[in-house]
Parts: C-alpha cells; sequence; structure tokens
C-alpha cells in the first residue's frame, strides 16, 4: 500500500476492505488545523475537512477518529467512503472499545474504579479548556491499575478505557482525581512536570491509544477489526 505517512508514523494493519489501523507517533497532528498545512500530519497529503479525508489527487484516506498531537497509539483511517461511514456511525454509537495507557502522578486509591463525570468546555483566559462541572455526567471511563511505580513522588501506570469521547477527556478526568497525566502542559502539575523532563530527560505527555475494536458488518459479513499498539519503552523507564 503506498500509503504517504509521516516517517514516524506506521501502519498497523489492514483488511481487504481498506479499513486499518495507524500508529500515530507523539507529536504528530491527526489533522492539519490549516486547510492546505501538511507540515507534521499523519499522512504528507491535503487534507479536506468537510469529508475529514486526506487525499493525493488519486487516493481518498477517510479519518475516523482524531487523536491529539501529544498523545501517541492506534489511529484508525479507512479507503472506502461507505467504510468511513460504517465505522462513524459505530463512534458515534459510542461502541467502539478504545483503551488508553497513561503514566499518572500519584496512585489510584482502588484497583479498579469507574468514572462518571460532567464535562464542559469554557474559555478561560482566551483559551478553551475542559473542566468539571455540576450536571448530569456526559464522561464516562473505566480505570485499571497496571503497575505502581518505584520511588518518588508515587506514580502508576493505568489503563483508561473511555466509554464517551469528550474533548481531553482523559486528561481532566485523571487530573480532577489528583492523578495529572505527567508531561500534561494543559491540565497537569507543570513545575513537577519541568521537575521529571529535567531528571528522567523525557518531554511528552504519557498517554498511548494502546488498543481499538470495532465489531461491523462488512459485505455482508461480520468483521472484529483489532489494532494494538505496543506501549512505548518510554514508559517502564519513566515509571521507574
Amino acid at each position: 500500500m503506498d500509503l504517504p505517512l509521516h516517517e514516524s508514523c506506521r501502519l498497523l494493519k489492514v483488511h481487504p476492505s481498506g479499513l486499518m489501523a495507524l500508529e500515530k507517533a507523539a507529536g504528530v497532528m491527526s489533522h492539519p488545523n490549516i486547510r492546505g498545512e501538511r507540515k507534521n500530519t499523519l499522512l504528507e497529503a491535503d487534507y479536506d475537512h468537510e469529508t475529514e479525508s486526506y487525499f493525493d489527487g488519486t487516493h481518498s484516506w477517510y479519518l475516523l477518529n482524531r487523536l491529539d498531537a501529544p498523545t501517541s497509539g492506534v489511529i484508525l483511517m479507512a479507503e472506502s467512503l461507505a467504510i468511513a461511514q460504517k465505522v462513524r456511525e459505530c463512534f458515534s454509537r459510542h461502541s467502539v472499545g478504545k483503551e488508553y495507557v497513561a503514566l499518572v502522578k500519584g496512585v489510584p486509591p482502588r484497583p479498579q474504579d469507574s468514572w462518571r463525570d460532567c464535562l464542559k468546555v469554557v474559555r478561560q483566559r482566551g483559551s478553551l479548556r475542559t473542566v468539571v462541572t455540576l450536571g448530569q455526567a456526559n464522561a464516562f471511563c473505566d480505570m485499571r491499575l497496571l503497575e505502581r511505580g518505584s520511588g518518588q513522588p508515587a506514580r502508576a501506570l493505568v489503563a483508561l478505557s473511555p466509554k464517551t469521547g469528550k474533548t481531553h477527556q482523559l486528561r481532566v478526568q485523571c487530573a480532577h482525581r489528583h492523578l495529572p497525566i505527567i508531561g500534561d502542559a494543559t491540565y497537569g502539575q507543570y513545575a513537577f512536570n519541568r521537575e521529571f523532563k529535567r531528571h528522567k530527560g523525557v518531554n511528552r505527555l504519557f498517554l498511548h491509544s494502546w488498543k481499538t475494536k470495532v465489531h461491523l458488518a462488512i459485505d455482508g459479513a461480520e468483521v472484529d477489526f483489532q489494532a494494538e499498539s505496543p506501549v512505548p519503552d518510554v514508559f517502564a523507564v519513566a515509571l521507574r
């Protein structure tokens, strides 16, 4: 497949229907924010914001979900508009299974938990931020503790399975529980992040899209499409 991938990203898996899973590197944008821009984006091709697709004049690749630029891991695309619409419907029904790994400052009080919050996007100091507010819960996530770090300050590796897809949901839900994701420049602890970077020599958001699975019918057949992006080695280094 002649896919114009960013040099730091890679193809993980392809279904005969054209549904594919890519591995996005931290710092690479899922799509350009400015029309006509190609620099540091998932594909080195033009992007149409209306159809949410990359194109190079002869081929189109439909982006099916997004990851914030600092987040690495699994991201889905499709070559076919029909397949793209099917998968997008799965996302809209919240029926796509997603699991992330995060390195957080602190340790969850319970090894497993279900988080329910009301999130709202507000403007603060000229920028948009997601905050936890009073109201009916609209953000759901299951958390489980994977490993405790060694040394101080306490830190932990956790798996996060969001059931909804609110803006910056995982970053906000972690921070709200005094478990900020290490390296989070927006919702994290700035002084700690600076010291952690100096001590560990690592400068990134420690949030990784680990596993994604979607079930759909393709040409009359039931398909379970699953992809996994290995947790970057730097997470284990930072946990020690």
